[in-house]
């Protein structure tokens, strides 16, 4: 519970149930956390950022490091999506989904790498999906977004391994949340048909995950995808 003691994590779209128990998940390993979004959290330190923004990314980096010296841990979760077929799906949509799914993670990536770059360590872990590896009918945006992140994990851990800096991807598949179960009920029993385990995934599964990126136990782990989604992608 304190392999992470002494670290600082950002993690962002703090707002959301699955990134507030990523949060919570890596306080309680021991983390200084502080979440950037545009909406305050339920608790915890939280820094006004709209990911989406180059200049509102380069100030919230500026706030934690200002007031924490350093930023060892940096997760991106901020996500959107828009269901619809290709040619049904308006360009202003799409642009939406990019800008929240892989602009922003870019953003974020290129003001934290330089923070990490003068510790000589650092993680940085994407939170993707199994749609970005397999696709899924109408969800063209979101796919290519979360199908970007991969390439982006791919590239940036080549150029930053030498100083330490560790990239990955966790991929969930069907998360079980409030929203999720409300979800139309043969859509649900289709998507539990796929997995391999006969259940979907609970977001302590994703945090648990992002908390094993982060710790001391995945040191030598850089640039693969950790897909978190009881068999479903198989």
């Amino acid at each position: 519970m304190s392999d992470l003691a002494k670290q600082v994590a950002i993690v962002t779209g703090g707002s959301g149930g699955i990134v507030h128990l990523i949060a919570a998940s890596l306080r309680d390993a021991g983390a200084a956390v502080i979440c950037l979004d545009v909406v305050r959290p339920a608790d915890g330190e939280w820094i006004e950022c709209d990911v989406r923004n180059d200049a509102s990314v380069s100030e919230a980096i500026a706030q934690v490091i200002a007031s924490h010296g350093r930023i060892d841990i940096a997760v991106y979760a901020a996500g959107v999506s828009h269901d619809a077929v290709v040619w049904k799906l308006p360009v202003e949509e799409w642009d939406r989904i990019h800008d929240g799914n892989l602009r922003g993670a870019f953003l974020l990536i290129r003001h934290v790498v330089p923070a990490m770059r003068t510790t000589g360590s650092g993680r940085i872990i994407l939170i993707g999906s199994i749609n970005g590896s397999r696709g899924k009918f109408g969800t063209s945006a979101y796919s290519a977004s979360k199908a970007g992140l991969i390439g982006l994990a791919k590239r940036v851990s080549r150029e930053t391994g030498r100083h330490g800096i560790l990239v990955n991807v966790v991929e969930p598949g069907w998360v079980r949340t409030p929203m999720t179960d409300e979800i139309d009920e043969a859509v649900r029993k289709q998507a539990l048909a796929e997995t391999l385990l006969g259940e979907f995934v609970e977001p302590e599964d994703v945090a648990a995950a992002v908390v094993f990126l982060a710790g001391s136990g995945s040191r030598r782990v850089t640039g693969p995808i950790l897909r978190v989604d009881a068999g479903q992608y198989l």
